[in-house]
């Protein structure tokens, strides 16, 4: 998975960079199911799946409240995935994102799983 970073109103530091590789590239896991899927389209060939970070202030006057801001959108074939997240915090924005990212991932992942049981049961 390929990550892109985009930062607006503050300085993409190296320590901000590696951790957003280190969240982020913690979801490549649930990923890996995307790519599964779509292996025959691409005739045994994994897909190309970018994840877009993008870092930020909200403004940059505000000296209190939930003003760092952190979106990442998970982009392959078939779907997009896409998370926001709001903090006083810019590492917690992105852990915030990053658990919604997982928690949507998830539930495509057990889509197909609950379809099979519902066509079994009828």
């Amino acid at each position: 998975m390929k990550i892109i970073i985009k930062t607006e109103k503050i300085e993409l530091t190296p320590a901000i960079k590696e951790f957003i590789e280190e969240k982020i590239g913690g979801l490549e896991k649930f990923v890996t199911l995307l790519q599964e899927e779509e292996k025959d389209y691409f005739e045994g060939r994994k897909p190309k799946i970018e994840a877009l970070v993008e870092v930020g202030k909200t403004t940059l006057h505000h000296k209190k409240g939930p003003f760092f801001r952190a979106e990442c959108q998970i982009v392959h074939l078939k779907k997009s995935i896409r998370a926001t997240a709001k903090s006083e915090d810019l590492r917690q924005a992105i852990v915030e994102v990053k658990d919604e990212l997982q928690i949507q991932l998830k539930k495509y992942k057990e889509k197909p799983k609950a379809k099979a049981r519902k066509s079994i049961s009828k």
